[in-house]
């Protein structure tokens, strides 16, 4: 099983999980909200390092970035093109486009869900521009 620790403060990154947890039919997947109650039972994730890069579990083995993006997506059989970014060439680009990402992803979310943040939990993932239309 995977487990993937995430900002559920973040729109799009709790929009995304929301999307594997939908997708997630065989179980593969254990979402962990880095602020929930959840995450406290796991002392070897840091907190301040999950804010900065997502971070996942397989077989009490860390992954970070889009190594998680990927495993979760492969875990669902779901987008088999995110497996893409992690062939040799397009992992420098796209890690460096990831990293980008973390750091400006309230950012990102404002500009494209009209929220920064939202409370724990209380993310709506029907927050897009175009949902709203």
């Amino acid at each position: 099983m995977l487990t993937v620790f995430y900002d559920g403060t973040c729109p799009l990154c709790a929009k995304e999980m929301n999307a594997l947890r939908a997708y997630d039919e065989k179980a593969k997947l254990n979402l962990v909200d880095i602020h929930s109650e959840a995450f406290s039972s796991h002392p070897d994730i840091d907190p301040t390092a999950a804010m900065t890069i997502l971070h996942g579990k397989i077989d009490n083995q860390i992954i970070l970035g889009l190594d998680v993006t990927a495993a979760a997506w492969k875990a669902v059989d779901r987008k088999p093109w995110v497996q893409a970014l992690r062939w040799p060439v397009m992992r420098w680009f796209a890690d460096r486009a990831y990293l980008w990402f973390a750091r400006n992803r309230y950012r990102l979310s404002w500009m494209l869900t009209g929220r920064s943040r939202c409370a724990t939990g209380q993310c709506d993932i029907r927050t897009s521009k175009e949902d709203k239309a």
